[in-house]
């Protein structure tokens, strides 16, 4: 029996204790070559909160400035994998690292899946003018990474799909509807590869940075403390949609206080462009459930997801 039908015949709480026996040992890669990061003076050194427990560590983890991709491969895992990259939330101001990051990863171990936890940059509107925003840089740089390691990982590079949780919904959102071309004269072959993702998956996210919808920390934290209307507009996912945007699975609960507007706008847009898409709203949830270990309705997303997966 596959990974995918186990995983629906286990209660979430018991794919979380299963985690640890599933995943191989992680590695961690930088995301650019060092030569390619911008040079920031008087920058905040990485903060790290943890405000979890031994067992189950839940950091904060803020002022990132050197993006990171951590790899967790399942075990034994064969040619053809299918591989996902997960942003974690947090407003664009720091990032839930495990609870929206590396148990994830965990999770996808266990459904046969690789799970790459993207530890990205934090935006600074007022260094990156006149360029995309880092993280939005750090999501596409992350795609093109996996498809240049396809063949080391045991990756389909055709099966590489983005994962975002809250504002890392927005990262994944923004990779995923605004596709750039590949610059095929490149002198890096990391360059020539797509950005686009092949689908994704969108959990409580943050889409839309239109009143009265947006959230605001994620607004001013992206675009700054006066965006240029021009740029709300084009950092509203849901008014980019296109025919080319990636088949996407979506959940969020209606009492969610980034409002459930955001992924209800982000469907019908999905529907109208003619694009596979899945939708799930629950009655209450609030935000922030991560894989909803903790009970309640919203416990059986993981199970809906795989179901989505294997079924793509």
């Amino acid at each position: 029996m596959n990974r995918l039908k186990k995983l629906l015949m286990v209660p979430s709480l018991l794919v979380w204790l299963a985690q640890a026996s599933f995943a191989a040992e992680p590695m961690e890669i930088p995301v650019w070559p060092p030569e390619a990061l911008p040079k920031i003076e008087r920058v905040k050194p990485e903060a790290v909160v943890d405000r979890g427990s031994t067992n189950k560590p839940d950091r904060a983890v803020s002022n990132v400035t050197v993006p990171t991709l951590t790899v967790y491969l399942p075990e034994g895992n064969q040619t053809d994998t299918v591989a996902v990259i997960i942003c974690p939330g947090g407003g664009y101001s720091h990032l839930s690292l495990d609870k929206e990051g590396h148990a994830v990863a965990r999770w996808l171990n266990t459904i046969g899946v690789a799970g790459i936890v993207l530890k990205y940059r934090m935006p600074r509107p007022d260094l990156s003018a006149g360029q995309k925003p880092w993280p939005i840089q750090d999501g596409e740089q992350a795609i093109r990474l996996v498809r240049s390691h396809a063949a080391e990982w045991k990756i389909d590079p055709h099966h590489v799909g983005l994962m975002g949780f809250s504002a890392g919904g927005h990262l994944a959102s923004s990779v995923g509807t605004h596709l750039e071309t590949p610059t095929q004269t490149a002198t890096n072959p990391v360059e020539r590869l797509s950005t686009r993702p092949d689908f994704m998956v969108l959990v409580y996210p943050v889409i839309s940075m239109e009143e009265p919808i947006a959230h605001q920390g994620s607004l001013h934290n992206l675009l700054g403390s006066t965006p240029d209307p021009k740029w709300v507009e084009f950092y509203s996912n849901d008014l980019n949609v296109t025919a080319q945007t990636p088949p996407t699975f979506l959940v969020q609960a209606q009492d969610d206080r980034v409002s459930v507007e955001n992924s209800l706008r982000f469907y019908a847009a999905l529907r109208k462009a003619g694009v596979p898409s899945e939708i799930h709203i629950f009655e209450k949830g609030g935000h922030g459930f991560g894989l909803g270990i903790n009970g309640g309705e919203t416990a059986v997303w993981p199970s809906l997801c795989a179901a989505w997966l294997k079924n793509r």
